[in-house]
């Protein structure tokens, strides 16, 4: 059976408004659009637990920082109804800009220390929007549990924290960033990539994964490990490595010294495209 497509708000609130009364489970799964293989593995994990399952496709333009980057930003409207009709999705929830903002906003969601380093120093503002339209859709869809991905971490655990600070009854669930066979991580940002773009796009992973052996060695010291993964990344002049820090996995600060699980991230230019990575890395694990 299709999805159910719906733009406004109040449709797609009356709609999941009866699942609710019937007893179901709705799970949201908040997106941009432009779909791939990791979103569907979100699609999946919530049609597995939760009898209704929403999918949002909504390009926040608050969120970006370069009007370029909200320019090329693609949107596959087509394409993405197709793959989640192939998953079983009830409702697909794909409002205007309009819809979503009929007056500019004046209240959001401040973000605070979640959002000082990794991607929220380079991208001030960031978080802050995305918190605010993700509080939204929760408010909208009302839903029981929400997917995100685990590529997004600083999302993910800012996600979570405004969740448990403002009391939000929606279970936020993590899920493993999917890859392609290469190590790449799936993005819709990778198809903006060249041929001879995309065959240097794994180096991040490669730096991650080289933080990840230094830490299974007893490496405690983040400022080596990451000078060690940062040397991983080759001198190409396709290639510009934004930041690589190692961070507490919950509260997104660094750490002083290795001493439990933490988490490893960087952002990597290639070319005019900005790719991010993460992996979790424990000192107590052999890899």
């Amino acid at each position: 059976m299709a999805a159910e497509l719906i733009r406004a708000i109040e449709s797609v609130r009356r709609r999941l408004s009866d699942a609710r009364q019937s007893g179901s489970t709705i799970g949201l799964v908040p997106t941009m659009g432009a779909l791939h293989a990791g979103h569907a593995r979100l699609v999946e994990q919530a049609r597995a637990e939760c009898r209704t399952v929403a999918v949002s496709i909504f390009v926040n333009p608050l969120q970006f920082d370069r009007e370029d980057d909200l320019r090329r930003y693609p949107r596959t409207l087509d394409a993405d109804r197709q793959l989640c009709d192939g998953l079983g999705v009830d409702v697909v929830f794909a409002p205007s800009v309009e819809e979503m903002y009929p007056v500019p906003p004046q209240c959001a969601i401040d973000v605070g220390r979640l959002a000082d380093h990794l991607c929220g120093r380079f991208r001030p503002g960031h978080f802050r929007s995305v918190a605010t339209v993700v509080m939204k859709l929760f408010g909208i869809v009302q839903p029981g549990r929400a997917y995100f991905g685990e590529k997004d971490a600083q999302q993910l655990a800012i996600i979570r924290r405004m969740v448990a600070d403002l009391n939000v009854t929606v279970g936020v669930v993590g899920v493993a960033t999917v890859r392609e066979p290469d190590g790449l991580a799936l993005s819709s940002r990778n198809s903006h990539l060249a041929p001879a773009e995309r065959q240097v796009a794994t180096a991040l992973f490669r730096g991650l994964q080289e933080a990840s052996r230094q830490i299974a060695a007893g490496n405690t010291d983040p400022t080596d490990v990451g000078r060690a993964a940062a040397a991983v990344i080759p001198a190409d002049p396709l290639l510009k490595l934004e930041y690589l820090e190692i961070v507490d996995p919950d509260t997104m600060q660094p750490v002083d010294r290795i001493t439990g699980p933490v988490r490893v991230a960087g952002a990597l230019w290639v070319g005019s495209t900005r790719l991010i990575d993460n992996v979790l890395s424990d000192p107590h694990l052999v890899i």
